[in-house]
């Protein structure tokens, strides 16, 4: 059995455990010992034979043509996302690069990484490793700074942020997003998914689940230091090269927002200061220097006001 076919196989009999009878227009068995459908349920849906979808899930035939495949995608009630991922899992696999490809981000990438300042922006690869963030990012999670890996640092949350909702759809988010857009042959996803499985309980849960989703959109929940627990909503943007843009918007008046905002205040007092520093001037020379500024400014004033007629210093 190739690693491919056995990658095709192990697909199958996932997606086959997650539906049940009624899902797919048969009568409901409570009395079944199984999990999800039978093998001879899926062939009948999909019109092939029994035997021969055994043998696919056996990684023993793996010459599927397009009508096959069709009627799997549809026996599985794949959608869109998972049709996707499970198509590529059907084609030959590509020759395997001897060298490992660098991700590389252009100049104009970059620019807009740091421009974009109002926004935290996080730029990462398939596997989710961080390449590069922006400033904004670095101050409010500095554990997702580049080097680090997005998966892992979900898993790395506190347990009180764990226990939300939020991080359960985050979670299963994440890990799928990593089977969909990773490459099975690649070292660095095996260890990542090696990693997390030895120390993960819910990690090994969701990956068995075999979902593959695209990175799109989501929610983040953090708790930050000085203003607790809340959700940080994120958008995803394809990049060329193969790499991803996370853009975290806040809308006005949300949790986010006034963190965010809180940040950048930060940010903008540190800048202001380091400049005035750069020009050797010191936090209370510039107020010395404004006072006296306020001063120059009222004489002046008084220097050219009119004079009245009836001025008793006259």
């Amino acid at each position: 059995m190739s690693p491919q076919s056995n990658r095709f196989a192990h697909y199958l009999k996932a997606r086959r455990a997650q539906l049940k009878p009624e899902d797919v227009g048969f009568p409901a068995d409570p009395g079944r010992r199984v999990d999800g459908l039978k093998r001879e349920e899926v062939a009948e849906l999909a019109g092939i034979s029994p035997e021969y979808y055994t043998r696919l899930e056996q990684g023993q035939s793996y010459q599927l043509s397009e009508q096959v495949l069709n009627g799997l995608t549809r026996a599985l009630k794949l959608d869109a996302d998972a049709a996707a991922y499970f198509y590529r899992l059907a084609l030959p696999e590509p020759p395997v690069q001897s060298v490992p490809v660098t991700p590389v981000i252009s100049d104009s990438v970059k620019q807009i990484i740091e421009q974009w300042s109002d926004v935290p922006v996080y730029v990462y690869d398939r596997n989710q490793d961080v390449i590069s963030t922006n400033e904004l990012a670095r101050a409010l999670f500095p554990k997702i700074a580049p080097g680090s890996n997005a998966v892992m640092t979900a898993f790395e949350m506190a347990p009180e942020v764990r226990e939300t909702p939020q991080w359960q759809a985050l979670a299963r988010t994440v890990v799928a997003a990593l089977r969909f857009h990773g490459d099975p042959a690649d070292t660095r996803l095996r260890q990542i998914v090696g990693e997390l499985s030895v120390r993960e309980p819910v990690f090994r849960t969701l990956w068995a689940d075999h979902d593959a989703v695209p990175l799109t959109s989501g929610v983040v929940p953090a708790y930050i230091e000085g203003f607790g627990l809340g959700d940080f909503p994120w958008q995803n943007f394809y990049v060329p090269g193969g790499l991803f843009m996370g853009v975290w918007p806040a809308p006005p008046g949300s949790f986010a927002f006034g963190v965010i905002e809180h940040f950048r205040r930060q940010l903008r007092e540190r800048a202001a200061a380091v400049d005035g520093e750069s020009r050797g001037i010191s936090a209370g020379e510039r107020a010395v220097q404004s006072r006296g500024f306020v001063r120059e400014l009222d004489s002046i004033r008084l220097a050219t006001e009119p004079i009245e007629a009836d001025d008793p210093a006259l």
